[in-house]
């Protein structure tokens, strides 16, 4: 989760170079400035997060929470005021 300023030319610039970076190690986008990434239990992400941490911009509050599959799967959703199914659990390379 983050919250990157965006009043100038050049600080929209590296909020956007932050969401690449955060798209091309794989992550998704699940609300607006809210990205996602599956890791299997047991995986070490330590080398993305010092990744992520390198390139957060000056001012930029970001934060990161990690939650366990079954945590997950306990979230309840809702779209158009509508309760969703639950998701299935994803497979290894599958990001949600």
């Amino acid at each position: 989760m983050f919250d990157l300023p965006v009043k100038t030319k050049l600080q929209r610039t590296h909020a956007n170079n932050f969401r690449k970076l955060l798209i091309d190690l794989g992550w998704s986008r699940e609300q607006y400035s809210v990205y996602v990434r599956y890791v299997p239990t047991g995986m070490s992400v330590a080398p993305e997060i010092k990744q992520v941490r390198d390139q957060i911009p000056n001012l930029g509050k970001v934060e990161v929470l990690a939650i366990t599959d079954r945590q997950w799967s306990k979230a309840l959703r809702f779209f158009n005021a509508q309760e969703e199914s639950p998701l299935s659990a994803p497979d290894l390379l599958t990001l949600f």
